[in-house]
């Protein structure tokens, strides 16, 4: 029988996650027994080394990837009982991707990037045209809709990206290093740009980054060590100046 959890104010749910790699007779635990709630509408960065688990941890949010061990709930239902079909609709619907590299496609414009995710949808030209518009006024890109992403800053390629991800109207926002190829100018007006929709929006937002400044942007930090959470710590978003009022929790 199919096991469907009851998630009350939370969106994701993961208990005793593994998830295992294997190079030849080699066996690699990129996450080991990994356990972890998110609340709808949080604000979460994941934080850590380079090969700790944030990617591994990204890409199962994100439903990318299934747990070798252990179980993920998006939404309640057991990600191990989904098929592919139900996964890339739980992507394309529930779940909006930012990557470092943007990942815009060169050859269309700026408008026609945003709309893309909603011509894969098969809505009509009416309808997704009005939201592209929108989505393009909402992050300060209306007079860029003709553009390339050639002719963009990287700034700007974010912006579009950002909106391009909120097509669908997602549930979360999954940003991996978002400003990782931007200056710090750019990086803040990224982020600035993410706080504002996150609050104006209603969504719950998880960024992955190695910066604590970019960290400091959330209510709640996640450090990943060797694979397992090392520390889970809720903070009272500070954005200028130092983050006030860390509170380290048991995990």
């Amino acid at each position: 029988m199919l096991r469907v959890i009851s998630m009350g104010d939370f969106i994701i749910q993961i208990e005793n996650a593994t998830k295992e790699y294997k190079i030849g007779a080699v066996a690699f635990q990129a996450l080991k027994d990994v356990s972890l709630r998110i609340k709808r509408g949080e604000f979460v960065s994941i934080m850590g080394p380079s090969g700790s688990g944030k990617s591994t941890l990204l890409h199962m949010l994100g439903c990318l990837d299934v747990p070798t061990k252990g179980e993920i709930y998006p939404g309640g239902i057991p990600m191990s009982k989904m098929s592919d079909d139900e996964l890339a609709t739980a992507r394309n619907k529930q779940i909006g991707f930012v990557f470092q590299s943007f990942n815009l496609a060169p050859t269309l414009t700026v408008f026609k990037n945003v709309e893309l995710p909603l011509v894969i949808a098969e809505m009509p030209e009416w309808q997704r045209q009005g939201i592209a518009k929108n989505l393009l006024a909402s992050v300060g890109l209306s007079n860029k809709v003709n553009s390339k992403p050639s002719q963009l800053s990287g700034g700007e390629k974010q912006r579009v990206a950002i909106a391009r991800a909120l097509a669908n109207n997602p549930r979360v926002l999954l940003a991996d290093e978002p400003t990782g190829n931007l200056d710090s100018k750019s990086g803040k007006d990224v982020m600035d740009l993410l706080t504002r929709l996150w609050k104006e929006k209603g969504l719950t937002v998880i960024v992955v980054t190695h910066e604590p400044v970019i960290a400091a942007y959330s209510e709640r930090v996640i450090h990943l060590r060797d694979g397992r959470i090392e520390k889970d710590i809720a903070q009272t978003q500070k954005i200028h100046g130092k983050t006030e009022d860390v509170k380290l929790k048991e995990v």
